[in-house]
């Protein structure tokens, strides 16, 4: 048996239903890991679910808003209901606001809603895996990965995006610290700071020719990432080879931050 096989584990991953989230599900799917797609739009989770419809993985997928603690915990109750136990944990949902207001003309609402989402909702999610996983591991069952997605942002100076960035380095230092606590029952914790990624959030940027002639030669690799460069990385955590492999900061950015 492959190392990186799945078969009979199930992960959560929330904002899977498209861009980074859904190359992640669509990866562990594809090595027979049962996904649970939590997103707010029904109709982009049905499209999702179909994607990996033909997968050795089983689908299932919830209308869920990670800033809404009842809306988690009804999402957890119904996935393990659906799965039986929930073994690994992406929480990739979340929003991105750069450019468009200085700092000092930043309203509270902004920056509220930036962490309601971003950070809370972490909290939110990690919280409900986290308590089945170590309820599991007193039982005899020590398994459990969460997985934060956070950013670039949180490394770098990002101007008019102070919100966004506060929320990223949060969840990597909240990484560390659960990778600490939840070490004892077999539960590792990791953030993933993507690069220049092609998704909804980063259309529009994308689409400015001016950002392309700047970024683009600062990219090794000379291309911006897919969806499905997340794949690799997400099997590798959900699987039993990264079993000591914790509280670490996953950097895919294609050289990015080496350049």
């Amino acid at each position: 048996m492959s190392i990186f096989d799945l078969t009979g584990r199930t992960a959560v991953i929330t904002g899977g239903n498209g861009g980074i989230g859904l190359g992640i599900a669509q990866a562990l799917n594809a090595q027979g890991c049962n996904v649970s797609i939590w997103g707010r739009n029904a109709e982009k989770n049905k499209r999702a679910a179909a994607s990996m419809a033909a997968g050795p993985g089983k689908v299932h997928s919830l209308i869920c808003d990670v800033a809404d603690p009842a809306s988690v915990k009804a999402a957890m109750k119904a996935t393990l209901d659906t799965f039986g136990r929930v073994d690994g944990c992406f929480a990739n949902a979340g929003i991105g606001g750069g450019g468009r207001r200085a700092f000092i003309d930043r309203t509270e609402e902004e920056w509220r809603k930036m962490f309601a989402t971003n950070l809370d909702g972490v909290f939110h999610v990690f919280q409900a895996a986290a308590r089945h996983m170590t309820e599991r591991a007193e039982a005899g069952d020590r398994f459990g990965r969460l997985v934060a997605t956070s950013s670039l942002a949180s490394l770098f100076g990002t101007a008019r995006n102070e919100h966004y960035a506060g929320t990223k380095a949060a969840l990597n230092a909240l990484c560390r610290a659960l990778a600490v606590e939840l070490a004892r029952y077999g539960v590792t914790a990791n953030a993933i700071l993507p690069g220049w990624i092609k998704s909804d959030m980063t259309a529009g940027i994308m689409g400015n020719e001016k950002f392309v002639a700047n970024v683009m030669p600062r990219i090794p690799v000379r291309r911006f990432g897919e969806p499905a460069d997340f794949g690799g990385i997400a099997v590798y955590i959900m699987s039993q080879a990264s079993s000591y492999h914790t509280a670490d900061c996953f950097v895919i950015d294609g050289g990015y931050t080496a350049f």
